[in-house]
Formats: C-alpha cells, sequence, structure tokens
C-alpha cells in the first residue's frame, strides 16, 4: 500500500479498481478508519467469537485498513487480523458488513493492484469485469 500512496496518492474521484472502486489517498483513508471505528465503538473483547476467518465478518473491525471508496460508503479493506488469511481485501459495506470474495484478485492489494493493470492494458477480463475507457480518458468496469 506505501508503495502505492508514494506513487499515486489516491484516484480522487476517478475509478481505478473494479467493480467502481476510487483509491483514497492517505488522508481519507484515516478519515475512513477513524470514522468507521467511532462508529462502531470499542472493540468487544468476544469480537472475533467463532472462526475470524469466516466469509461474512462483522460491521467494522479496527484491524481493517480501508484503500478505496466506492462513493456510496462502503470500503474494501485490508484485512490484518492475525489470521492465516492476513492481508486479503475485504469489501466493507456499509450495511450489510464485511464480505471477503475467493477470486485471487482479492488476496492481497499487490495482487489486486497487479491483475487490475494487467486487465487494464490488455483489455481481458479481471474475474468477470471488463475494463470500459470513456472517451479516452475516463476509465470503468462492466459486468
Amino acid at each position: 500500500m506505501t508503495e502505492s500512496l508514494l506513487r499515486h496518492e489516491g484516484t480522487a474521484d476517478a475509478i481505478l479498481l473494479p467493480p467502481f472502486w476510487m483509491m483514497l489517498n492517505t488522508q481519507h483513508i484515516v478519515d475512513a478508519w477513524t470514522s468507521r471505528t467511532d462508529i462502531h465503538g470499542p472493540q468487544r473483547p468476544d469480537a472475533e467469537t467463532g472462526d475470524p476467518g469466516r466469509e461474512h465478518g462483522p460491521w467494522w473491525h479496527r484491524q481493517w485498513i480501508p484503500f478505496a471508496v466506492d462513493g456510496a460508503g462502503d470500503y474494501p479493506v485490508i484485512d490484518q487480523r492475525p489470521t492465516r488469511q492476513r492481508g486479503r481485501i475485504g469489501a466493507a459495506d456499509h450495511e450489510n458488513g464485511c464480505h471477503f470474495k475467493t477470486h485471487p484478485m482479492w488476496t492481497s492489494l499487490p495482487d489486486l493492484l497487479d491483475m487490475t493493470a494487467t486487465a487494464i492494458e490488455t483489455g481481458s477480463l479481471l474475474d468477470c469485469y471488463e475494463r470500459v475507457v470513456i472517451d479516452e480518458r475516463e476509465l470503468t468496469w462492466e459486468f
């Protein structure tokens, strides 16, 4: 994540990651994490009851780091919990909690960025997403 932030520092309102994620800059990452953490309140000691690697997580966890946003209050997050799947990408929905997908692109941020760059360069499908370039300046993704 550090390398991406040093190089790009977010994408402002431009969609980069499929299907509609805009990369956050450093300040927005801090703001998003702080806002979600404040709303969620103190982490309960029993928050990890059961399998912490389960497919659906709680609504928010302090060890999730948001790095992009969809404009509707949802964030993809890097799961930093100490599990065997540490570093995986989840989609933290503001209503339904967090979902962790199984496609290899969601294994880690470097994998997601690498596969996205390849799909942008080659026009190949990324999971079920196809890149669409509008007026040679704007990128979006379609299912």
